[in-house]
């Protein structure tokens, strides 16, 4: 019995760091940062989000400009086949009905492609501002000798003395005074080839 716990003294003496091998982590000194302040307050950031909103509307738009007359084309058609009367449409009717799916189809194919170019661009917004805020983040912590920074959002509660959003923001406004709201062209994607 003696033995065995010999043993175990031994495996456990073996396992756990003993002196200088050990190393003691330093105690947590916490930052609170309000991201969704800074990224509604931020120089870049707002005029950011007035250009995408402008992209928004301007899809829109063309969505009513689109609609309304295809709409129109619509009707005509429904009520020339409702006075059929279950006949079959006559070649003019059905060359009609062709010719407002194909532009019914491009309709939607330029704002499918305009709603992913707005995607895009948000994303790139993004991009940029969270490109600068990674060394802002390390800076603020530095400035103000803190090891861990967190989110306001991800807190229930923390004391005003530790909030560095206006830190945040000042640096990022320093840093990233605009930003560009049109994404780079998407890369092409690669297509298989044939022997």
């Amino acid at each position: 019995m003696r033995k065995i716990a010999i043993l175990a003294a031994a495996s456990a003496a073996a396992i756990l760091p003993t002196g200088a091998s050990a190393q003691a982590l330093p105690g947590a000194v916490v930052a609170v940062v309000d991201l969704q302040r800074v990224s509604s307050e931020c120089t870049a950031c707002k005029a950011a989000s007035t250009a995408l909103q402008g992209q928004v509307t301007a899809l829109r738009n063309r969505e009513q400009t689109l609609g309304a007359p295809l709409e129109t084309e619509r009707k005509s058609i429904q009520t020339a086949v409702d006075a059929l009367k279950g006949k079959d449409p006559d070649a003019a009717l059905q060359a009609r009905i062709r010719a407002f799916q194909a532009k019914q189809q491009q309709g939607a194919q330029e704002l499918s492609k305009q709603q992913a170019q707005i995607e895009r661009n948000q994303a790139y917004v993004s991009q940029q501002i969270t490109t600068k805020l990674g060394p802002i983040y390390q800076q603020v912590l530095q400035r103000h000798g803190a090891n861990v920074l967190i989110e306001q959002g991800a807190t229930l509660a923390a004391a005003a003395t530790l909030d560095v959003t206006n830190d945040v923001l000042a640096a990022l406004n320093t840093a990233l005074p605009t930003v560009s709201t049109t994404a780079p062209a998407a890369a092409p994607s690669a297509q298989p080839q044939g022997r």
